[in-house]
């Protein structure tokens, strides 16, 4: 009652009285201080919520006016696009430090014997639509363990991409670009020195699958 005003009105001979309650400018009512709870929708109220979008999206895929439709599909590959984006992030590696590579040098009757051996040879790597991930670095590591060459056909390979494949495989695999072949193949020396590594397969390239969904 330490907020509360009496008040008194006299109309005659009746005397009226009348309480009022008085808010601090810090306190708030009681039922203001109360929040609203959020109300938990039904599943038949999700179902109607549902079959309204799909009737609402059903009138604008057949509406008469082309515009509508159009706009309608751009929204749909907006979101779909998000969407994608969203999942390819899953895939994202941390990339690890660049080690030093240091390329032999070979004189040019090497490169042309080594050319010729690498021609030669009738086992080869791919690289597919998937591009260049994890196993394709597994694979020419495991032909140079018996062969001092290997020979990488890029099948299918888009014009122009076929350099930068070998780019990039040179620095995952530490190998030496013997040649590049207008057929998309290219061949590669694995040095006088070679060793194989411990981990074969780098471990900041995607798998399989993760280079599947990315193409």
């Amino acid at each position: 009652m330490r907020n509360a005003s009496v008040g008194i009105k006299a109309d005659g001979e009746t005397v009226r009285f009348s309480l009022n309650n008085q808010c601090d400018g810090n306190r708030l009512p009681l039922e203001e201080k109360k929040g609203t709870k959020r109300v938990k929708m039904s599943k038949k109220a999700k179902r109607n919520e549902l079959r309204f979008y799909r009737l609402k999206a059903k009138k604008k895929i057949n509406s008469p006016s082309p515009e509508v439709r159009i706009r309608y599909k751009l929204e749909k590959a907006k979101r779909k696009e998000a969407w994608l984006i969203e999942k390819l992030t899953k895939f994202e590696l941390p990339k690890a430090p660049a080690e030093a590579y240091d390329p032999e040098i070979l004189t040019d009757e090497e490169r042309h014997y080594l050319k010729r051996t690498g021609e030669k040879k009738k086992n080869y790597v791919q690289v597919g639509r998937r591009g260049v991930f994890g196993g394709v670095v597994l694979n020419m590591h495991l032909h140079w363990k018996k062969h001092e060459t290997v020979k990488v056909v890029c099948k299918p390979c888009e014009p122009g991409k076929i350099h930068e494949y070998a780019e990039v495989l040179a620095q995952l695999s530490k190998g030496i670009v013997i040649d590049i072949n207008p057929s998309n193949t290219i061949i590669f020396y694995r040095g006088k020195n070679y060793v194989q590594p411990e981990v074969i397969s780098p471990p900041d390239t995607l798998s399989k699958d993760k280079s599947y969904i990315i193409s």
